[in-house]
């Protein structure tokens, strides 16, 4: 079993940069998959970015490309989503989401391929 638990959430205002992370308990695993989803208020909940704990490969959603960067300390256990620009738009609460085994970056975006998930963390943003 794995427990997953996020922090770093909070207010910020549109234009701050901010970072969450993700930290891993439980069952050691050196390879799999850690992902970031958002739900925001009346919205489906939906993929942000996920990163291969063996070689690092990324996925980003097209509407943070650019904006947000997902990195991890695999001796943590820790994934770690650095927010920058954000906007109204990124107000969600920000779910943790991993996988033990090897996926391909092709499917990362789905929910049914994670076994296991945080209890959220509240980002909002605003003027």
């Amino acid at each position: 079993q794995v427990h997953l638990a996020e922090s770093g959430g909070g207010p910020v205002q549109i234009g701050a940069t901010l970072r969450v992370s993700c930290e891993a308990s439980g069952r050691s695993f050196s390879s799999g998959v850690m992902g970031w989803f958002r739900q925001a208020p009346g919205k489906e909940r939906e993929f942000v970015a996920a990163i291969r704990r063996a070689d690092g490969g990324t996925s980003y959603a097209r509407s943070v490309r650019g904006r947000f960067t997902i990195r991890r300390d695999n001796a943590k256990n820790t994934v770690y989503l650095q927010m920058n620009g954000l906007t109204s738009e990124d107000t969600a609460v920000y779910y943790c989401a991993a996988t033990t085994r090897t996926l391909i970056m092709g499917v990362v975006a789905r929910e049914d391929v994670y076994d296991y998930w945080g209890q959220g963390t509240q980002v909002t943003v605003s003027s």
